[in-house]
C-alpha cells in the first residue's frame, strides 16, 4: 500500500515571507489593480499600497490611508471586479457552496460522517448525500446505515463539493462520479489561500499523475487513472468506488508522485500560488535539472526552482 503523508498540524508555519520576483516589481511600480483585467492574484505584505485608485472598492485584509487601498495581513489579493481583498496565507478554510475539497474522515455518527477539511470546525458528508455502490438511486434505509463504514471510515481520504455552507460549517455532498473515497497517492498540505480557484480542480499532469486541488488547502497527487478507468464497464465502478486496497503502483510512478509532492510543499513555502500550469513548469524544471526528490526541498535546490518558475509568470 503506497504511503499518506499525515495532514499538517494546525498552525503549521511555513517559513517567513517572501515575495517572487514578479509580484515585486509590481509592488515596487505601485501597480495599479484597475489595469489587472485578468483578475490575477498577487502576494502582499502588512502595510504594503495594493491601490492608489479611488475607484478600488476595499475588501477584507485592506484598509485605507489617505487615497490609497493599503492590505492589512500577510495574503493573496484577489480582485472581482472593482472590490480587493487580501486573503490571509495562515488562516482556516472559509467553505463556500460549489467549493471541491479533500478531507479526511474523523467520525461516523448517526447518519452522517464528520469530515476535517482543514476549516474551523468539522464538516459533514450525511448518508443521503453519498452514492450506493452500483449506482443505485434510492431512499437510504436503516440497514444502509448499518453498513456506513462499508463506505467510509475514519481515517479514510476522501474528495467531495461543498453543498451548503453558512457560519463556519459545511455540508459535503458526492454524488457524483468524479467524488469519493481516493487511493494510490499522498496528501500535501499548504495553505488554502494560494489554491487558484480554476475552470476544473482535477489535473493530470505529462509525467503521469493526477492532481485534485482542494479549495481547502489539501493536494491529493495520485497515480493517473484513465477516465473510462474511473467510470467503470457500466458507468459506476461499484468495486472500486469504496475499495481500500490500493492498486499496484510501479517506482517509476512512486518517484513522480513524492516528486510532485516536495514541488507542491516548497511553492508553499514561498508563498507561490499554485496551479496546474506552474506544478507543470516546477515539476519539468526538476527533471532537467536532474534533481533528486530529496534534494528539493532542500534550500538552495528549492529557491532555485521558485526563481526559475516565478520569472516566467506574467
Amino acid at each position: 500500500m503506497f504511503s499518506i503523508v499525515p495532514l499538517a498540524p494546525r498552525g503549521r508555519e511555513y517559513g517567513p515571507t517572501r515575495h517572487h520576483p514578479s509580484v515585486q516589481k509590481d509592488v515596487d511600480m505601485g501597480l495599479d489593480l484597475d489595469d489587472d483585467l485578468d483578475h490575477s492574484s498577487r502576494i502582499t505584505s502588512p502595510g504594503e499600497m495594493i491601490s492608489s485608485s479611488s475607484a478600488v472598492l476595499r475588501g477584507h485584509g485592506t484598509y485605507v490611508e489617505g487615497e490609497g487601498v493599503i492590505a492589512s495581513v500577510t495574503g493573496v489579493i484577489t480582485r472581482v471586479n472593482k472590490l480587493v481583498t487580501v486573503r490571509a496565507v495562515k488562516s482556516r478554510y472559509s467553505p463556500e457552496v460549489g467549493d471541491l475539497v479533500v478531507g479526511r474522515i474523523v467520525e461516523v455518527a448517526q447518519s452522517r460522517w464528520k469530515v476535517d477539511v482543514n476549516g474551523r470546525q468539522d464538516a459533514v458528508l450525511h448518508l443521503a448525500s453519498v452514492n450506493l455502490p452500483g449506482g443505485i438511486q434510492r431512499r437510504k434505509l436503516e440497514t444502509d446505515e448499518l453498513q456506513m463504514r462499508n463506505f467510509f471510515e475514519e481515517g479514510d481520504l476522501l474528495v467531495a463539493e461543498v453543498q451548503a455552507a453558512g457560519g463556519g460549517n459545511a455540508s459535503l455532498h458526492t454524488r457524483s462520479l468524479k467524488f469519493g473515497k481516493l487511493r494510490n497517492g499522498q496528501l500535501a498540505t499548504v495553505p488554502p489561500a494560494l489554491v487558484r480557484r480554476l475552470k476544473s480542480q482535477f489535473h493530470s499532469l505529462p509525467c503521469g499523475v493526477d492532481l485534485i486541488l482542494g479549495m481547502n488547502g489539501y493536494i491529493w497527487v495520485s497515480k493517473h487513472v484513465k477516465e473510462s478507468e474511473q467510470l467503470g464497464e457500466e458507468g459506476f465502478d461499484a468495486e472500486g468506488v469504496y475499495s481500500n486496497v490500493n492498486d499496484d503502483i510501479d517506482n517509476a510512478t512512486r518517484a513522480a508522485i513524492s516528486r510532485v509532492s516536495n514541488v507542491i510543499l516548497v511553492l508553499a513555502r514561498h508563498h507561490v500560488p499554485l496551479t496546474d500550469m506552474i506544478l507543470n513548469d516546477a515539476y519539468d524544471w526538476v527533471i532537467e535539472q536532474g534533481i533528486s526528490t530529496a534534494d528539493i526541498l532542500l534550500g538552495e535546490a528549492g529557491e532555485s526552482m521558485v526563481l526559475s518558475v516565478t520569472a516566467q509568470l506574467p
